[in-house]
């Protein structure tokens, strides 16, 4: 997928297929096999082709990479505000509508109040975008000025269209562009103002994602070809895959012709954790998004016929229609008959008598989606207990919450089997406040296999019970016989992190539009807070910490990143000169005319991060870096060095940075040294801050020892 070449006469289709011909050996079967040509923004097709063909292409000079079409998946109010961000905060208002947001996913409802036009003017000027209308979507309007839709194997799907039906996407446009609309809920839960973070922007959506089909390589990079070429000024994408080396990765390869446009990609990191190794979306010009918490935490209350009252996690829209119901456990409720298979006290399927279960709340045991199971018993609802207790809550198909089976659910079961007329009634959820930030157990941690000195995620944000605007093609629990729809939703995921973070990036534009992807990045990470509340992944799993839009617009120094030193560090990671220049569009290309990139990662990266390979090695890392003063003319930046006391040794220099002007830049080194590190540590975390008595300006520092 490489730069298209500047010659007028360049016609791309016909250049793909005489490619393609020379593969198959047939010139007619090429015009057959080939599905899509990219032509806007990047070079490269997709087309049908046995493993033989595919290594023949692979062999022509002029062609980067080929790789077999995947899927991907999708990573799936009160947020802003406890980001620091109100909505009456200063703004470049008219900036800020002239910013256009681009979002690949699943679509967008323009049902949906957050997408309100009143008081917009015409798109911008920049906008070359369209809106493509089609089955259950019939026009675009002033906020959401442009939605495509890509589906370049020709699926079965329905809704052949922009529209939105499964939700997700339109809880990501409106999280990150919004309008305000006061007194919005789910149900009465969590009321209050829900608005995106630059909720004077414009909207771009490009549906990848499908319900039945996921998100393919081929829509994706089709997508990003597009976005690129319609003028959106950022793209958030809340989805991913297995990380694949840079050449292979359709989002690596889209990310990177739009950094090099000046087009910043957020991404979110996957919703694999707590597991180490399991980030996704890894490229060093992605903006990569953790999933943390805020300080509104969604509770269930359970009244006990004996008066106790324990509390669980689940999002419950139903209001109790009586005072109490029958409570009875799985155990209690099991099919005599012997019929069933399964464990009773789990509910398993099969494993309960409908009779014994119908009109009553019943506790099980375990993990899994019980709730289908307890319905179609006619039941009342349900109380499950689960031995590890999550951090988000999940809207529920009939009266439910989850509860520590440890404590609440031995409390209910012992209740339970001391009387024989148990009683409880299930309470709509409603909203506390809780500790805050630290990182959702489902977000996915670092660190990557693919770069091994980059650390990712680079940074987190709210994605944990997050209400923002939805679908009503969609359930409310993606169950085609959950008879709730709404215009808004309460949904968890590093997805509801990603649009946060572009939307910050937005602000930062609004006020600072000359400065770099990599400098508005660079903002965001060196402002960052770190978590009050940390897990033994520490910044693996956080990156550089929580995002504080309002101190980015102010960071002090940046670490830029040119398209230049991209290209560097691919030498330096081992990519070959011909297809970096192909990529780059520049014929001839030799990595052996660039100087080559010093220090241990090769880049100007705001955070620093090594790993010890062998696991037995001594700690030897150096870092260089360059910084660009943004904040006073005349400044002096002093490091200080936050380290554990024993088995790390950090040096920075120098360890005084002098400036005389804006925009100067000056450079310094940080030296790592340290034994090896002992059996049974696999982390040591440190920081370094540098500190002109107003700007401090952060940077992670994190060594990990991997283990087989």
């Amino acid at each position: 997928m490489g730069e298209l070449p500047v010659a007028r006469t360049y016609a791309p289709e016909d250049h793909h297929h005489n490619l393609l011909a020379t593969a198959i050996g047939d010139r007619q079967l090429a015009t057959e096999y080939k599905i899509h040509s990219y032509g806007k923004s990047f070079n490269g097709f997709v087309a049908q082709l046995l493993p033989h063909e595919a290594e023949k292409l692979l062999e022509e000079d002029n062609v980067v990479s080929v790789f077999p079409n995947t899927h991907n998946r999708l990573h799936t109010t009160r947020s802003w505000k406890f980001l620091g961000l109100p909505l009456k905060l200063n703004r470049h208002s008219n900036v800020e509508s002239d910013i256009i947001v681009g979002l690949l996913d699943t679509g967008i409802s323009l049902d949906c109040p957050s997408f309100n036009d009143r008081g917009y003017g015409p798109p911008p000027r920049t906008w070359k975008g369209k809106c493509v209308t089609g089955a259950n979507f019939t026009s675009c309007n002033n906020k959401v000025i442009g939605a495509k839709y890509f589906n370049l194997q020709n699926a079965p799907v329905s809704n052949l269209s922009p529209a939105d039906d499964e939700g997700h996407g339109t809880h990501t446009a409106s999280t990150a562009a919004g309008v305000a609309v006061r007194g919005a809920s789910l149900a009465g839960i969590g009321v209050g103002t829900a608005r995106g973070g630059v909720a004077r922007a414009r909207i771009a959506m490009y549906k990848v994602c499908w319900s039945s089909w996921g998100c393919s390589d081929m829509d994706l990079l089709a997508a990003f070809d597009e976005a690129i070429a319609d003028g959106v000024n950022l793209i958030s994408v809340s989805l991913g895959g297995t990380p694949r080396k840079f050449f292979s990765d359709p989002m690596a390869i889209g990310a990177f012709h739009a950094v090099k446009r000046g087009i910043l990609t957020a991404c979110s990191a996957g919703n694999n954790g707590p597991s180490t190794m399991t980030v996704e979306n890894v490229a060093p010009w992605i903006l990569t998004v953790a999933a943390s918490n805020t300080d509104r935490h969604f509770t269930t209350v359970v009244d006990l016929g004996n008066g106790k009252k324990p509390a669980g996690m689940s999002i419950n829209t139903f209001t109790p229609e009586k005072k109490m119901y029958p409570l009875i456990s799985g155990a209690r409720a099991s099919n005599v008959s012997g019929d069933g298979y399964g464990n009773a006290s789990a509910c398993d399927y099969g494993s309960l008598s409908k009779e014994k279960v119908m009109g009553k709340i019943v506790y099980c045991l375990g993990t899994g989606n019980k709730e289908f199971i307890i319905k179609e018993l006619r039941g009342a609802g349900i109380i499950v207990g689960v031995s590890d207790q999550t951090d988000y809550s999940t809207t529920t198909t009939i009266p439910g919450v989850y509860v520590d089976a440890n404590t609440a659910g031995k409390s209910i079961d012992l209740y339970i089997n001391s009387t024989k007329n148990a009683q409880a009634v299930i309470h709509k959820t409603t909203s506390t406040r809780g500790p805050a930030p630290y990182v959702a157990s489902f977000s996915s941690r670092g660190p990557q296999y693919i770069t091994l000195n980059i650390l990712k995620p680079d940074l987190s944000a709210p994605g944990v019970d997050i209400l923002a605007g939805y679908s009503k093609l969609a359930t409310l629990t993606g169950d085609p016989e959950d008879n709730r729809r709404n215009v808004f939703n309460i949904l968890s995921g590093t997805s509801m992190a990603c649009p946060h973070v572009a939307a910050a990036a937005a602000y930062v534009k609004s006020f600072h539009p000359d400065w770099s992807p990599a400098a508005i990045k660079s903002a965001l990470m060196t402002t960052a807070i770190p978590m009050r509340i940390k897990d033994n992944t520490a910044e693996l799993g956080s990156g550089s910490g929580q995002i504080n839009p309002v101190r980015a617009l102010d960071p002090g120094l940046l670490y830029n990143v040119s398209m230049d030193s991209y290209i560097a560090f691919l030498c330096k990671e081992g990519y070959n000169s011909s297809s970096i220049g192909i990529l780059i569009g520049t014929k001839g290309f030799n990595c052996s005319s660039i100087g080559p990139p010093q220090g241990t990662d090769g880049i100007n990266y705001p955070s620093m991060h090594t790993q010890i390979i062998p696991s037995n090695s001594s700690i030897s890392a150096i870092f260089y870096r360059s910084v660009t003063n943004v904040g006073f003319g005349n400044s002096t930046y002093k490091a200080k060095v936050t380290a554990p006391k024993k088995g790390l040794s950090i040096e920075v220099i120098p360890d005084t940075l002098k400036f005389s002007g804006v925009n100067q830049e000056l450079s310094f080194k940080v030296v790592l040294k340290g034994p090896p590190m002992p059996k049974e540590r696999k982390i040591l975390s440190a920081s370094l801050e540098w500190n002109d008595s107003k700007h401090r300006v952060r940077s992670p520092i994190v060594v990990y020892k991997p283990t087989l």
